[in-house]
């Protein structure tokens, strides 16, 4: 299948892998890439320039195919080597980087000039908007059912994907909800260019994580998301457990009052312990309500070649016979 992002970013399918916090690793963007897709590694996970470095030359020793890097711009007061981390993905010769967060315009100059294209996650068209007037080549508009940050709005895929159609000049994909060849035509009949897959990318053979969260997810069904953190405005959609309805707990009790101290416990540090460990009661971790769509645990080639047949099959054999 040909679109603008496979165009852009060099690749087979129309499939990216959303970066995610001890997930993005070698293993699994190298799997994805060879795949077809654009794999992603998670820049912020390992940290510094230097392990980033040695993680980008790992990956390009299991794929000759394009893959990317994770960068998320965080508000904190400890900041990581941010100008340390563009110069590692630009001297590994990555060519493809995927923005989150803040704003990313004060690295664009340098990611242009090394040919690096970027495009930058929003949860808003006028998020999106800004993203494309600063000089990003392309965007992933994420739903309100996207796991992670869903933003404040609270705007799912079927309203905010046609919105960013109508006023986009640059290409953009879909993310949030995003599982099968069902979600990707949708996401093409609505002005997309192809879709960005997290929490459906967990779940396969080659997700770096221990098996009981990939089990939690098979075993989840749409309504066991949670939103935690919106007293703060800082949403983010989370697998539940009991840690998390402890959080939820205390976000009733302080109301108003809340800080970040109060929930600290429940939301800091924890993703080692969940993803590495597989303690599913260690805290909040980001799963997107797609989880109700998971029901296996396949390898990435198989996962991208159901939903590529998929797709060619409900475009051409399903949808062809309406219009006869």
């Amino acid at each position: 299948m040909k679109t603008a992002i496979t165009e852009l970013f060099g690749i087979e399918h129309p499939i990216i892998q959303g970066g995610m916090h001890y997930v993005g690793f070698a293993e699994m963007a190298a799997a994805v890439s060879n795949a077809g897709g654009l794999g992603i590694i998670t820049g912020l996970t390992l940290g510094t320039p230097e392990k980033l470095a040695d993680e980008i030359a790992r990956c390009k020793d299991m794929t000759d195919k394009p893959f990317g890097v994770n960068l998320t711009f965080l508000p904190t007061v400890n900041a990581p080597d941010y100008p340390g981390l563009v110069k590692a993905i630009i001297d590994g010769g990555v060519k493809a980087v995927e923005t989150a967060g803040n704003n990313p315009a004060q690295v664009l100059p340098f990611f242009k000039e090394a040919g690096v294209k970027v495009i930058h996650k929003c949860t808003s068209v006028r998020h999106a908007l800004k993203a494309q007037s600063i000089g990003c080549d392309a965007v992933s508009v994420d739903g309100f059912e996207c796991g992670g940050h869903p933003g404040e709005d609270d705007v799912p895929n079927f309203i905010l994907l046609p919105r960013a159609a109508d006023e986009l000049e640059i290409p953009f994909v879909s993310s949030g909800g995003m599982a099968d060849g069902r979600s990707l035509v949708a996401s093409l009949a609505m002005g997309a260019e192809g879709m960005n897959m997290g929490t459906r990318f967990i779940a396969t053979k080659e997700a770096p994580v221990h098996e009981n969260v990939k089990a939690a997810i098979v075993a989840a069904s749409e309504l066991d998301t949670r939103l935690v953190m919106r007293p703060l405005r800082n949403t983010e959609r989370v697998m539940t457990n009991d840690a998390v309805e402890e959080l939820l707990e205390i976000e009733r009790e302080k109301g108003a009052d809340l800080k970040f101290e109060d929930i600290i416990e429940q939301v800091a540090g924890v993703y080692p312990r969940i993803m590495t460990e597989g303690d599913m009661d260690a805290g909040a971790w980001s799963c997107g309500m797609v989880a109700g769509l998971i029901n296996d645990i396949p390898t990435c080639k198989e996962l991208i070649d159901r939903i590529m047949a998929e797709a060619e099959e409900i475009i051409t054999k399903r949808m062809g016979g309406m219009l006869a």
